[in-house]
């Protein structure tokens, strides 16, 4: 069991792959990851200019990151989402599908900014989880 509720009511604009509201009830263990890029854990990066690459190894370092925290991808309710090119999106919705459950997605935000602090970097990711009880 999830320790939340997702939910994308009729009287906002229909989604894409993720949810309008999620509520997080007392007693759930919340776990906050830190930006997650491209980097492997020996300090290898994703090749440049490859979304698909780059958003895999990210999605991955979220997942030990929430692993770390004794939490899962089914745990996870707020994905926050850092590119510095919206044209890619496709490719980073169908890969963050291998991830969170595409049927019950959790709440999202997508931000396009100037750059990150590498410039062969292309996206870095964060994630709010909730462990029930």
């Amino acid at each position: 069991m999830t320790g939340f509720e997702l939910s994308s009511p009729s009287t906002l604009p229909a989604t894409n792959g993720y949810s309008h509201v999620a509520v997080v009830p007392p007693g759930s263990r919340l776990v906050w990851t830190s930006g997650q890029v491209p980097i492997a854990a020996d300090g290898t990066a994703a090749p440049a200019g490859d979304w698909e690459a780059q958003t895999r190894l990210a999605m991955r370092n979220v997942g030990a990151a929430l692993e770390a925290g004794g939490a899962t991808w089914k745990d996870v309710f707020k994905l926050t989402i850092y590119v510095v090119d919206t044209s890619a999106l496709p490719v980073v919705r169908r890969v963050r599908d291998e991830f969170v459950d595409a049927d019950r997605p959790p709440a999202s935000s997508l931000v396009r900014v100037a750059g990150l602090f590498r410039p062969d970097l292309l996206i870095e990711i964060e994630a709010v989880a909730a462990v029930g009880r």
